[in-house]
């Protein structure tokens, strides 16, 4: 995990389950305990994301073995009244896109 910011308390402008989403669409096949630790989340609370998203119609999941394979809905639209409309993709497209260029372009001092 590249320039991961120290926690902290407050109000914060993504969701935690933005940030799990965004953490699957990165890695269809990621483990909770790597969701958790990049969410900076508690797997029992990153499962619990999971189970809502699933329930919601966000996501589904298939095993093979021990080993998860999630599949986003892309077209699903966003739960609350003022992003009617907009899909999880047009979500995703800005949250995996920011994490991909955090990752490429180091910050400078």
């Amino acid at each position: 995990m590249v320039g991961v910011p120290e926690t902290h308390s407050g109000w914060t402008f993504i969701t935690s389950h933005a940030r799990v989403l965004a953490a699957i669409a990165d890695n269809p096949n990621v483990r909770i305990r790597d969701i958790a630790a990049r969410c900076r989340l508690t797997e029992r609370a990153v499962s619990r994301i999971i189970s809502d998203l699933e329930q919601g119609g966000y996501l589904s999941r298939t095993k093979d073995g021990r080993t998860n394979t999630y599949r986003i809905e892309p077209d699903k639209v966003l739960r609350h009244p003022a992003e009617a409309g907009l899909s999880v993709a047009s979500l995703l497209s800005l949250l995996v896109q920011d994490e991909t260029d955090r990752v490429r372009k180091p910050v400078a001092p």
